[in-house]
C-alpha cells in the first residue's frame, strides 16, 4: 500500500508543480501587455494595424526561439536554458513600464519573445525526463493548465492593482512584475534538476520513486538515453524530419496557436472597443474563458490517458466545437452581456480542450533522445500561427464612423482556422514511429 502511495505522489510531482508555477510567471509577463493593450493603444496613439504588429512581432521572435530552445535543451540541459529565459523575460517586462514610443515597444516585444520562447521546450523536456510514458498525457495536460490559470487570474489581478493602487495607470504594474520573476529564478535553482538521477544523488528523491520512473519507461533510463544521444549522430533527428505526419502535426499546432493567441491577443480590445466595457468589467470578462479552460485542459488529458488513449478524438471534439462558437462570439451585439459571457465560456472550453494533449503527441510518437529537438521545431513552426493570427486580425478589424470597432470578421477568421485544424486532426497518425517509416531509427541504434 505504501509503495502505491509513493508511486501516486512523489518528488516528480513537486518538479511538475514548480514548472507549472514558472510558466504562470512566464504568462504573467506576456498577458500583462495584452490585458492593457487597449489602454496602451490610447496612450501611444496606435492604430489597430500597429497594435496587431506589436502583438505579432512577439510571436515571431517567440517562434524562432522555440527552434533553438529545443536543441539547446538537448545539448546543455533544460534547466540552464530555462534559467537564462526567465532572467531575460523578467528584465524586459520591467523595462516595458518605461516604454514611450512604438519603436521602443517593438524592440521590447522582440526581446520578450526571445526570452519567453526559450522556456517552453526545456520545460517539456524536463517533464519527459521526470515522468513515465503512461503519466505524460496527464502531466503535460496539467502543465498546460498554466496557460489557462494565468489568463484566468492575470486580467482581474493586474487591472485591480492598476485601478486601486495606481489610479488606473498600467506602467507601475510592469515594474511590480519583476518580483515574481526573481522568485521564479530561485525556485528553478532549488527545486529542479535535469534528470531524476541528479536529484537522487542529492538525497531528495527516493530510490523507490526513481525505480518507478525508470522501470515504467520500458526503454532504457533517461540517463542511458542521454548517453546514447551523445554517441548517435545527427541522423537521429531524421526520425521526425522524415515523418510526414510530423508536418501534419505542425500545421495542426499552427492552427491551434493561431486560434488561441489570436483570441487571447484581441480579447481585451474586443471587449473594450466593441462592447464598451470599462477597466474593471473588462478584467472580469477577459478572465472568464480561462476559468473554464483549466477544467477543459484537465478533461482533455484524462480523456487521452484513460478513455480514448489517443489525441485525435479529443482534437476533433475541440476543433469542431470551436467552429460555431467562435463565429457566434464575434456576432454578439453590444449590451447582450449574458450571451457574451456564455459564448466566452464556451470558447474557453473548446479552444483549450486539446491544448494539453496536443503537446503529448511528440512524446508518445518519437524516441526520448529527439523529444527536445522535435518539440522545439514543431512549436517553432506552430507558433508562427501566433505571429500570423494577430497580424491578420489587425487588418480585419473594421473601424466604424463613430470610432468604435467591429470584430465580427476577426472571429470568422478564427472559426475558419479551427476548421483547418479539424481536417489535420483527421489525417494525423499517432502510433509510435517505426524504423520502416523513416529508415533511420535502426541507423541511430546501430551507431550506439
Amino acid at each position: 500500500m505504501n509503495a502505491i502511495v509513493k508511486k501516486a505522489w512523489g518528488y516528480r510531482h513537486i518538479v511538475l508543480v514548480v514548472l507549472w508555477l514558472l510558466y504562470i510567471i512566464n504568462y504573467f509577463d506576456r498577458l500583462a501587455v495584452l490585458t492593457f493593450l487597449p489602454f496602451i493603444q490610447k496612450d501611444l496613439n496606435l492604430t489597430p494595424v500597429e497594435l496587431g504588429q506589436l502583438a505579432s512581432v512577439f510571436f515571431f521572435a517567440y517562434s524562432l526561439a522555440q527552434v533553438t530552445a529545443g536543441f539547446l535543451a538537448d545539448k546543455f540541459g533544460p534547466k540552464r536554458i530555462m534559467n537564462i529565459a526567465i532572467i531575460v523575460f523578467t528584465l524586459v517586462t520591467a523595462l516595458t513600464g518605461a516604454v514611450k514610443s512604438f519603436g521602443q515597444f517593438l524592440a521590447l516585444r522582440i526581446g520578450l519573445g526571445l526570452g519567453e520562447g526559450h522556456h517552453f521546450a526545456p520545460a517539456c523536456r524536463t517533464i519527459n525526463n521526470w515522468f513515465p510514458i503512461a503519466e505524460r498525457g496527464r502531466s503535460v495536460s496539467f502543465f498546460a493548465t498554466s496557460w489557462a490559470v494565468a489568463p484566468a487570474i492575470v486580467p482581474v489581478l493586474i487591472t485591480s492593482i492598476s485601478f486601486y493602487f495606481f489610479d488606473g495607470s498600467w506602467r507601475p504594474v510592469f515594474y511590480l512584475l519583476a518580483i515574481p520573476g526573481l522568485i521564479g529564478i530561485w525556485a528553478l535553482w532549488y527545486f529542479i534538476t535535469n534528470t531524476p538521477k541528479e536529484m537522487l544523488e542529492k538525497g531528495r528523491l527516493s530510490q523507490e520513486e526513481y525505480a518507478h520512473i525508470m522501470d515504467a519507461n520500458s526503454a532504457s533510463s533517461v540517463e542511458e538515453q542521454a548517453s546514447a544521444e551523445k554517441k548517435a549522430d545527427k541522423k537521429s533527428n531524421r526520425i521526425f524530419l522524415q515523418d510526414g505526419y510530423f508536418y501534419v502535426y505542425t500545421v495542426l499546432l499552427f492552427c491551434q496557436c493561431a486560434v488561441y493567441w489570436g483570441t487571447t491577443t484581441w480579447l481585451t480590445t474586443f471587449l473594450v472597443q466593441q462592447h464598451g466595457l470599462n477597466l474593471k468589467e473588462m478584467g472580469f470578462f477577459a478572465s472568464a474563458p480561462y476559468i473554464v479552460a483549466f477544467f477543459a485542459m484537465m478533461l482533455g488529458g484524462w480523456l487521452m490517458d484513460k478513455v480514448m488513449h489517443r489525441m485525435k478524438p479529443v482534437a476533433l471534439i475541440a476543433y469542431i466545437g470551436c467552429i460555431p462558437v467562435l463565429y457566434l462570439l464575434g456576432s454578439v451585439e453590444k449590451g447582450q452581456t449574458g450571451l457574451l459571457l456564455l459564448m466566452l465560456l464556451l470558447a474557453g472550453f473548446f479552444v483549450n480542450l486539446n491544448f494539453g494533449t496536443i503537446y503529448a503527441y511528440i512524446q508518445k510518437r518519437y524516441p526520448t533522445e529527439v523529444v527536445g529537438g522535435a518539440t522545439g521545431l514543431a512549436n517553432g513552426i506552430g507558433q508562427m500561427g501566433s505571429f500570423v493570427s494577430p497580424l491578420v486580425a489587425g487588418y480585419l478589424v473594421v473601424v466604424q464612423a463613430d470610432g468604435s470597432q467591429d470584430f465580427s470578421r476577426v472571429f470568422l477568421f478564427f472559426s475558419l482556422t479551427a476548421a483547418v485544424a479539424a481536417v489535420c486532426a483527421m489525417i494525423l497518425k499517432e502510433s509510435k514511429v517505426k524504423a520502416a517509416e523513416t529508415g533511420v531509427r535502426e541507423e541511430a541504434e546501430q551507431a550506439v
